[in-house]
């Protein structure tokens, strides 16, 4: 109810995820419920979602509807999470702003007439507004960070491998290119706890056996609370 509120203040929702009652109801019966239990989890609108389209702001990509969960939506259901929405980006997700000719423009929900900053805009406002408690986006160069700071929220941008690498959208056009910076998935929410929460249940077993090419290293909650960065 809230997301819905939010959105049609700020226009920030892509998509509603279908099937997170039922995910839920599954849930209750597991003994082992997990870190993130019935968390509400948002998503920026490239994360692969079975069903779901992942648009990137691109005309082109409307009619391919993914087959099979992303392992970050994988791992986040694995943990209890139900990922409920996705959320508005940038056209190609190489801006600054929040806006392209589908979804059109996200505003940002503290003023009207300033942007949330991109390209994890969707999920900016759409948390800032109260429309969302943990959302997941991703950054090469600043497109966690800059959403965060436009939005008063926390983001983090992990250490490159750190969680699942993200496969570029520009991987299925014509002429793939390798980024010098390793575009990361990354959690945002309204404090600090919560990010690390995030990131200690995305670091589990899970995590490793869907990508061997992450390396098998939990969480330290000593390091968190020695302010070391993590």
């Amino acid at each position: 109810g809230e997301a819905l509120e939010v959105n049609r203040e700020v226009n920030c929702v892509t998509d509603f995820i279908h099937g997170c009652e039922d995910q839920l109801q599954k849930l209750k019966k597991r003994k082992e419920k997990g870190l993130l239990y019935g968390i509400p989890i948002s998503i920026k609108d490239h994360i692969n979602c079975k069903g779901h389209i992942s648009s990137g702001g691109m005309v082109k990509f409307l009619g391919k509807v993914e087959e099979e969960d992303s392992v970050i939506v994988q791992v986040l259901k694995h943990q209890g999470g139900i990922p409920f929405v996705k959320t508005n980006i940038p056209q190609t997700m190489i801006n600054y702003d929040c806006s392209n000719l589908i979804f059109g423009q996200t505003l940002n929900p503290l003023n009207h007439q300033k942007s949330p900053g991109g390209s994890s805009g969707g999920e900016g406002a759409l948390i800032a507004g109260g429309g969302s408690i943990l959302g997941i986006g991703s950054d090469v160069a600043g497109s966690i960070r800059l959403p965060s700071s436009f939005c008063g929220l926390c983001g983090l941008k992990p250490t490159g491998n750190r969680i699942r690498v993200l496969a570029l959208l520009c991987a299925s056009c014509d002429r793939p290119f390798v980024l010098a910076v390793t575009a990361m998935l990354g959690p945002m929410a309204r404090d600090v706890d919560s990010l690390a929460l995030c990131m200690k249940a995305l670091l589990c077993q899970e995590m490793f056996q869907l990508d061997p090419t992450v390396p098998p290293i939990p969480f330290d909650e000593e390091v968190r609370l020695r302010g070391t960065p993590m």
